[in-house]
């Protein structure tokens, strides 16, 4: 005799799942965007002015956000565990070029960055471990995960004002733009099919931010194109 599923339930599973799959795919796009900026640094054998911090910090978020994701602390996440943990390599990878690549100054302040990173994750699963209540140990990691999200979609903020500023979209990539408005809005739907406020909360204020970025590229790319056509010499008879 098989056991029957609630329709309502079912809808939602499998609402849930198409969601996070395609978040993970459209994350892929985020975590393969720093190649050309890697392309140059390979190529110019430096890192110039280049900071290597936003790696650091994107390895974190990908970190505690995989620990989120693992059963022992959350239930049926293992589309979170899986992203961030992909979005994880590719942060090591990103972070190892950099510092092959860095001088002696910047080896010596990533290689503490990355230190530091271990010794952190390190605490926080030792910590959670400790948490003999599951309930308590989910709000505590979930907590921490949600304020390393916030944090991670709040650095777009630079590059908005910055647009503002220069009226400009050179700084923000199109595709860039767009790939983090798609995945912010997959996880967003994701967390509330799941119940989960720790999901789908800073995906939310991702996802506000995203359409603000793909607004203000529209406006002022037409803006720029509006302004290209008007004649450079303008003469009076």
């Amino acid at each position: 005799m098989f056991l029957s599923i609630p329709t309502d339930t079912y809808t939602f599973t499998v609402c849930r799942d198409a969601a996070g799959i395609a978040g993970n795919i459209f994350a892929f796009g985020l975590f393969v965007s720093p190649i050309p900026t890697f392309r140059r640094i390979i190529r110019n054998r430096s890192t110039e002015h280049f900071s290597g911090l936003p790696y650091v910090n994107a390895l974190l978020n990908c970190l505690i956000c995989t620990w989120y994701g693992t059963p022992l602390i959350s239930s049926d996440n293992v589309l979170i565990m899986t992203v961030n943990s992909i979005g994880a390599v590719f942060q090591i990878a990103y972070i190892i070029l950099f510092i092959v690549y860095a001088d002696k100054e910047k080896k010596m302040k990533m290689l503490g960055l990355l230190l530091a990173v271990c010794g952190l994750l390190a605490i926080i699963i030792a910590g959670s471990l400790q948490i003999v209540d599951r309930e308590a140990r989910w709000i505590f990691v979930g907590l921490l995960s949600c304020a390393s999200l916030i944090s991670m979609f709040a650095s777009p903020l630079f590059i908005i004002n910055l647009v503002i500023r220069t009226k400009s979209v050179e700084f923000m990539p199109f595709y860039l733009s767009l790939s983090t408005f798609l995945m912010s809005t997959s996880f967003f739907l994701y967390g509330i099919f799941n119940f989960d406020a720790f999901i789908y909360v800073p995906n939310g204020i991702g996802t506000i931010l995203g359409i603000v970025q793909l607004a203000l590229y529209f406006y002022f790319k037409r803006k720029s194109v509006e302004d290209s056509r008007e004649p450079l010499i303008v003469s009076h008879v």
